[in-house]
């Protein structure tokens, strides 16, 4: 009779076999997919009864895998591109950040899910069920965008129990029942696996500090995990710049697969970094505790002996932005609410002292093919009283050169004696100009839309909200 060993060692074999079969498949198909195919490793593990991963490796219950590898092959090979989307969006290290760990696992499995139903591959194919048509209907119209984190934040306001006033109308109410509903159709994968850094690793239990050797395996247990992190984060922007490459013939087959990578492996440059890099030097008139006047004190000393005469300066160097230009873009594309969100974060940014001088030139203009409106503010506080009344005129076609060729009318007329920069906020479709300018420009894209930043000229900055 065959030992323990033995039997272990042929079922290894066979669910090795199987797993190299479901990678084979998948890579025939999706060419672009190669380098995350080849990263987890194969691992039985008997505390799961299905499949899940760590980011390490895939963790599986054979009786699992043969039962589905034999019934529905194809669930096999989503179920393993399914975990290799977790991994590349790192579902699993940003698990730490939701305090309810059944509201994230939801979230991430729909918007995993949300892509591969968008993606044309008869390997991973499987119908769809009517509760899942309607689900990303909703979901769709509330958010636009499927992102595990926005997705998260809808259940957290929707399900039942987090709902104080039940009484309440609420179209999106997600009961019980539906809540059960939902996990049944969109779990395919174990996620008891991931690690959601709420432990003892963090903050020992007990009272005293761990000792040397203990610290040491926590710091290296953190390093090893960033460096896995680190590692999928690259790979995802690799599969990116590969699904690129294939074309737009190929864009049905991949589906919002490439959408989503570049949404969520883009470097983003935020509005705060812009404004330090076109700040000038200026002395702006305040009380600078960290200067004082120097004949006085002296006078102090001279006519009291040890009774020094301190009195603070009224002035300051600051590196502050004091003109700059702000153009909108007001095109039918480019929708009221984007506007107004980057309207308020502007007006934020402009009432904040550590950005701009309290006296300020700043030109506001709207364009969509042409220049719609221009308003000048010369205080921080009109932005505010300005973004609450905005109104949307125009919304034909888009084309940015309107915006330079003014701009450049104004400086020839001695308006922008010192303009330092431009930002121009647009979804990014439409006629850019050829020629760099002589001040910095950059263009403000939504960080959560599909966007055509990608035709953005590479001597302007890009930038995101």
């Amino acid at each position: 009779m065959p030992d323990e060993g033995y039997i272990l060692n042929q079922t290894d074999n066979l669910a090795n076999k199987i797993w190299t079969s479901v990678k084979t498949e998948l890579l025939l198909s999706m060419r672009f997919m190669a380098p995350a195919l080849s990263i987890l490793e194969i691992r039985r593990d008997m505390s799961t009864t299905s499949v899940g991963t760590d980011a390490v490796s895939v963790l599986y219950n054979p009786n699992y895998v043969f039962k589905t590898y034999v019934e529905d092959p194809n669930k096999l090979n989503r179920t393993y591109l399914h975990m290799l989307m977790h991994c590349m969006f790192r579902h699993m290290y940003r698990a730490s950040e939701y305090p309810d760990a059944e509201l994230w696992d939801l979230a991430c499995d729909i918007a995993v899910e949300s892509i591969l139903d968008s993606m044309d591959y008869q390997c991973i194919y499987r119908v769809s069920s009517d509760l899942r048509e309607r689900w990303y209907g909703k979901l769709t119209e509330e958010l636009k965008v499927l992102t595990a984190e926005k997705i998260y934040s809808f259940l957290e306001k929707n399900v039942e129990w987090n709902i104080r006033d039940s009484g309440s109308a609420n179209e999106n109410l997600i009961t019980e029942d539906t809540w059960n509903r939902l996990v049944r159709e969109f779990k395919l994968d174990d996620h008891s696996f991931w690690d959601r850094l709420e432990n003892k690793e963090e903050e020992p239990q007990k009272e005293d500090k761990p000792d040397i050797d203990m610290q040491m395996q926590m710091r290296l247990r953190r390093a090893n995990k960033k460096e896995v992190e680190d590692a999928w984060k690259n790979t995802a922007k690799r599969i990116k710049s590969d699904i690129a490459s294939l074309g737009d013939e190929k864009s049905t087959e991949t589906g919002s697969l490439k959408f989503y990578l570049k949404a969520d492996t883009q470097d983003k440059t935020y509005y705060t970094d812009f404004l330090n890099q076109i700040a000038v030097v200026r002395e702006e008139i305040r009380i600078d505790p960290d200067s004082f006047d120097y004949g006085l004190y002296n006078y102090g000393m001279e006519i009291y002996g040890n009774m020094p005469l301190i009195e603070e300066n009224e002035y300051s160097e600051t590196h502050k932005v004091d003109e700059l230009v702000i153009a909108i873009d007001t095109s039918a594309s480019c929708s009221e609410e984007l506007v107004q969100s980057f309207l308020n974060e502007t007006a934020g940014i402009l009432r904040s002292s550590e950005n701009f001088f309290r006296e300020i030139h700043v030109h506001i203009i709207e364009c969509d093919n042409k220049i719609q409106n221009d308003l000048t503010i010369n205080h921080p506080e009109e932005m505010e009283h300005y973004a609450d009344r905005f109104e949307i005129s125009g919304g034909y076609g888009t084309d940015f050169r309107p915006v330079f060729s003014y701009v450049d009318d104004l400086r020839k007329k001695g308006e922008l004696k010192h303009l330092r920069g431009l930002m121009y906020f647009t979804d990014g479709f439409g006629d850019y100009p050829e020629k760099p300018t002589d001040y910095d420009t950059a263009f403000v894209f939504p960080s959560d839309k599909e966007t055509g930043a990608d035709k953005m000229p590479n001597w302007a900055i890009q930038l995101y909200i």
